[in-house]
């Protein structure tokens, strides 16, 4: 069937936006710790506070002689930066869904035969997550670090990596390709939240919480989780992703033998992705591993991330094999 250029237009619109929408929420995210409120006005407002309470400990209320009760101070403008920017994820998110549902209906296919559709689900995926996982209030200014490499992977996905919208090669005419390349989306989109919290994770062990210096890096630290949160929230992510994960390995294994008549041949995609797999399987068996579960595991899960990365671009992009079909345009 023809591709209905109609559609297609608006899809590259839904993209386009959702990535302006994705960079005007990270700035909003970022300025929420960048706002850093002056011990001295700490120090007022905890005053006042006890000001508000009278004699063996109870508050002060309106019948109270001599108290004067004052409004309910409104929310530190952190919190209204970082929840502002939380609503314009979800909205660029929309915007993201949309982009994806209108690529496909315009070239009548499952919209992943490519390596920026790819991109455009695994940071969809991975935006969803971080949307899921961080959903508390209190958390909300973590998503600036999910949309740190969200913002640079549509800007490649968008100018490098684009292609115009196209029937896919013969190829990748196959029921495995909405099935193999689903899962291992959805692996490497909560891949994505993982390596992130366990970059925080390193970074606030360096800094724990009460103890952070007051400098501008202190400052930053102290608005952020305390360490076995962030862990936590990177080994939730891997116990996840990573069965998923496999299972999109094994599935393009049982394709891999449809297509070309085996199930494994080593072929750099092939053998990258086992190696990522088994990278994080280590990590797993790390954090169950006394002497091992803190900062070791957590380089471990890095590791792992990078793999995803290399495995992403290099091998697509420079690596010659089998899967050189799954590259630029």
């Amino acid at each position: 069937m023809p591709v209905n250029e109609n559609l297609s237009h608006y899809s590259d619109l839904a993209f386009g936006s959702a990535t302006g929408v994705y960079v005007l929420a990270l700035l909003l995210l970022l300025a929420s710790y960048a706002v850093v409120r002056g011990r001295a006005v700490e120090a007022r407002e905890e005053a006042r506070e006890r000001e508000l309470v009278g004699p063996a400990g109870l508050t002060a209320t309106e019948n109270t002689p001599g108290r004067v009760i004052t409004d309910k101070p409104n929310r530190p403008m952190h919190e209204r930066l970082a929840n502002m920017g939380y609503a314009l994820v979800v909205l660029g998110f929309g915007l993201h869904v949309a982009m994806i549902v209108l690529r496909g209906l315009a070239v009548h296919r499952i919209p992943w035969g490519n390596m920026y559709e790819f991109v455009a689900l695994t940071c969809c995926v991975g935006v969803g997550a971080a949307l899921f996982m961080l959903r508390r209030r209190e958390q909300h200014p973590l998503m600036a670090f999910v949309m740190v490499p969200v913002v640079i992977l549509m800007f490649v996905a968008g100018t490098v990596l684009y292609a115009n919208a196209a029937p896919v090669v013969p190829a990748l005419q196959s029921y495995w390709l909405p099935i193999h390349v689903t899962i291992i989306s959805i692996g490497s989109g909560v891949f994505l939240v993982s390596g992130v919290a366990s970059a925080l994770f390193l970074f606030r062990v360096r800094f724990p919480k009460g103890e952070e210096p007051d400098t501008a890096v202190g400052r930053f630290a102290a608005k952020l989780p305390d360490a076995r949160a962030l862990d936590r929230l990177a080994y939730r992510t891997v116990v996840f992703a990573f069965p998923v994960f496999g299972a999109g390995v094994i599935c393009g294994a049982i394709w891999a033998e449809a297509a070309w008549g085996r199930f494994w041949g080593w072929d750099p995609k092939e053998t990258c992705s086992f190696i990522a797999w088994v990278i994080y399987a280590a990590y797993l068996h790390a954090r169950a591993t006394a002497g091992w579960r803190d900062q070791k595991a957590a380089w471990i899960n890095l590791a792992g991330f990078v793999a995803m990365l290399f495995n992403l671009f290099i091998i697509n992009m420079v690596v010659s094999g089998l899967h050189s079909y799954a590259g630029l345009n």
